[in-house]
């Protein structure tokens, strides 16, 4: 997939007020902020080898990470890095910390995780840094004093923007739609939805509303049962937008087999391999993605660009990222994936991840 593969959707822009804040070197403090001038990295700096770098999703076994991850993984092997998974099986808010003082423990070079809650990792993030370790946050940020840099899907304003978009195309312009989100504490999460709410404010959108917006904890049946409650709860509901690829996959199941198919559109983020089967069924007209294995290869090639010292994550820092090409560090540390791809019946077949 191509480093702009996704086009048209959201954007994060989330990470506009989070810092990022490191040294060059491996035995840089902490406390060296994301201000510092982008003269105290060195950008013809030798990538080293051999760079120990530790992922941490949200959690383990949840198919989109899995693929984020995955991506990873082949960065580090181009890289002749050192992958290492570690996770909860959870996505609580505190499940990642215990995983993160056992990788200071065993002095990983970088770390990378996207957080289930920004500042529940706050602490153990901040001790790894004063240790040396560099942070790449990814698809979920942390805390701003947290972390390195942050791997950005798109921009916040822009995913908002796009859920709204297809819910108000598939809701025919009016009615009632719910959100299915992850967990009540998730960083990008909540900032799509606020930015959804804030879209929904708009004159164009006065005929459609939000009556509920629930939490199935990306957990499968969890998810299932939400989606469940929701027509129960609001039986004239008109389309379920949920911007979690295991909410969407539940949803759809759900109302696949429900008298509430053809009735109630079905939307919002979700790999097109787990979304196939109910585009086929014509259970969903239309969703979106960006490529998850992009951003983990992305955070990949950051975590080794900080270690090596080419960028500490100063604004308009550059590093090249293998086959996605060269990168600039944005505002407060934010390196921007690109633009997601709109999937529906028309193109779905074309992608295979």
């Amino acid at each position: 997939m191509k480093r702009r593969l996704l086009t048209g959707v959201f954007a994060v822009a989330m990470a506009a007020t989070l810092t990022a804040c490191s040294g060059t070197t491996k035995n840089d403090t902490a406390d060296t902020g994301a201000q510092q001038s982008a003269g105290a990295a060195d950008p013809n700096a030798a990538l080293k080898q051999g760079v120990k770098m530790a992922f941490l999703p949200k959690q383990l076994n949840n198919p989109y990470s899995d693929i984020e991850v995955g991506g990873g993984k082949t960065a580090l092997e181009e890289l002749k890095g050192e992958y290492k998974l570690v996770g909860p099986n959870d996505a609580s808010a505190s499940s990642q910390v215990s995983y993160i003082n056992t990788l200071i423990q065993q002095q990983q070079d970088v770390i990378g995780i996207a957080a289930n809650d920004p500042n529940a990792v706050c602490p153990s993030l901040s001790q790894a840094r004063s240790s040396g370790i560099k942070v790449v946050a990814f698809d979920s940020d942390a805390a701003k004093d947290c972390r390195d840099v942050f791997i950005n899907q798109a921009t916040t304003q822009g995913i908002g923007e796009q859920l709204v978009k297809m819910a108000n195309e598939l809701a025919g312009g009016e009615g009632e739609i719910a959100i299915l989100s992850a967990t009540p504490n998730a960083t990008n999460q909540n900032a799509w939805i606020e930015v959804a709410k804030q879209t929904l404010a708009k004159p164009e959108y006065a005929k459609l509303k939000l009556v509920k917006v629930a939490y199935g904890n990306d957990d499968d049946q969890k998810s299932f049962q939400e989606a469940q409650g929701l027509l129960q709860s609001y039986p004239s509901l008109k389309a379920i937008v949920a911007p979690t690829t295991v909410g969407i996959a539940a949803a759809a199941r759900y109302i696949s087999s429900s008298s509430y198919k053809s009735k109630v559109a079905v939307t919002g983020l979700g790999t097109p391999n787990q979304m196939r089967a109910f585009v086929k069924d014509t259970t969903v007209k239309q969703f979106a993605l960006w490529n998850p294995a992009d951003i983990g290869y992305l955070a990949a090639y950051a975590g080794v660009a900080l270690s090596s010292g080419q960028i500490t994550g100063a604004e308009g820092q550059k590093f090249k990222a293998g086959k996605l090409g060269e990168y600039t560090v944005g505002a407060n540390g934010e390196i921007v994936l690109g633009p997601p791809t709109v999937f529906d019946a028309n193109n779905i077949d074309k992608f295979n991840f």
